[in-house]
């Protein structure tokens, strides 16, 4: 039997008693954040009934239900103890949002937040990013969400008892009841100047921690440098911390992987090829892809001429007002940084053009490279130059 990674998904009840936890109410909410992208609307369902159906004690719960029921588990883990020792925290309610790059993690990360605040189930958010550039782009879309009237208004239900329109603000400040705190996850060791110790000491079980592209919590190893592998392993380390007792951990990500293996906590997942077959409408979440799905290539030069005729050939079928461009991943920055001037020199003896019109055309876009996210927002224009993108692990679109 071939499992398939759907089956892996740890599926969440939907049969919970509504005097315990109803969402109907924070319908006219979900509409006005989420629009037609009904998978952000099922994204949130299913984490707030996870979290506060009061049907689960914590992951090892749910995860024993689904070993119990779902045959894929047991070809996979073969046991339920092997499972459960894999679990990344499973005494807490803690899961994982498997969602493809660009369709709008932020969304459901604020929808989430903010329908626990109104249930009343904590008093603060606190969301961990792992890099400055993460960080930035979250605060504006947060600081848009907290403003914005017409969300504000679906809240005023006379059923939604909690009626909280939270604070945007990073760990520099006192993080308050109400708040939702978005910082760097290096502003969690002890010895940085930060207010999340002071702040949330004992209070973790009134605490809800989202982890933005949590598969940095997963494989610290793959860090480019010593500091950035210390601070993703202090990443699982401060949500452990038996001093603060957090209760609520929700990770997001779209490559939720230890290595090879899929994440064991998953409980929703929107593929990247879901994404691009679009909603029932016809529209498309996130731009087409046509991957080079064959090879024959025997060396690495022989990959790049292939990958090179795949990006000639797609260019002369899609249409003239579109523009195509080719995206590498690589695991680490180090790894991209090497890829990038290979591709630049194998451009500039293919096409035959001269150094600074091979920098035109090769993007790299990491966390190191963070300026380059300005000509990113740019990309798809006629202007832009970009032809091919060196990212690492997924690429950010910026600006949704």
């Amino acid at each position: 039997m071939e499992v398939k990674v759907k089956e892996l998904v740890l599926e969440v009840t939907k049969n919970i008693n509504p005097e315990k936890l109803n969402l109907d109410k924070y319908e006219d909410f979900l509409d006005e954040l989420c629009g037609h992208r009904e998978f952000q609307k099922e994204a949130i369902r299913t984490a707030v009934r996870f979290l506060l159906s009061g049907e689960y004690k914590n992951t090892e719960d749910l995860a024993k239900e689904n070993f119990d029921k779902n045959p894929a588990l047991k070809e996979y883990y073969d046991s339920f103890d092997k499972l459960k020792k894999k679990l990344e925290f499973p005494d807490k309610l803690a899961c994982t949002i498997d969602l493809a790059t660009a369709t709008g993690k932020s969304w459901v990360m604020y929808g989430v937040a903010q329908i626990l605040l109104c249930e009343g189930a904590v008093d603060q958010v606190l969301i961990l990013c792992p890099s400055l550039t993460v960080k930035t782009e979250l605060i504006k879309k947060f600081e848009n969400f907290v403003v914005d009237k017409n969300l504000r208004a679906t809240l005023q239900d006379p059923a939604i008892k909690y009626k909280v329109n939270p604070s945007i603000k990073q760990a520099s400040r006192t993080i308050k009841k109400g708040d939702i705190c978005i910082d760097n996850v290096h502003k969690t060791y002890s010895h940085v100047t930060s207010s999340i110790e002071d702040s949330l000491l004992g209070k973790g079980e009134r605490t809800l921690v989202l982890n933005d592209e949590s598969h940095h919590i997963m494989n610290p190893e793959a860090e480019s440098s010593t500091t950035d592998r210390r601070a993703m392993k202090e990443w699982k380390k401060f949500l452990a911390d038996q001093r603060y007792k957090f209760k609520y951990i929700v990770g997001f990500s779209g490559t939720p992987y230890m290595g090879n293996e899929y994440a064991r906590d998953v409980i929703y997942r929107y593929s990247i090829m879901q994404a691009m077959e679009g909603d029932l409408a016809g529209n498309w979440v996130i731009k087409k892809v046509d991957y080079l799905k064959e090879s024959n290539a025997k060396t690495w030069t022989q990959k790049l001429e292939e990958i090179y005729a795949n990006h000639q050939r797609n260019k002369k079928v899609w249409n003239k007002a579109k523009k195509h461009i080719t995206i590498f991943v690589t695991q680490t920055i180090s790894k991209a940084e090497k890829l990038t001037n290979e591709l630049k020199n194998f451009l500039i003896d293919k096409e035959k053009i001269s150094v600074d019109e091979a920098e035109d055309k090769v993007l790299i876009v990491t966390s190191k490279h963070s300026q380059n996210r300005e000509i990113l927002k740019n990309v798809d224009k006629a202007n832009n130059k970009v032809e091919w993108i060196v990212s690492v692990q997924c690429l950010q679109k910026v600006g949704m």
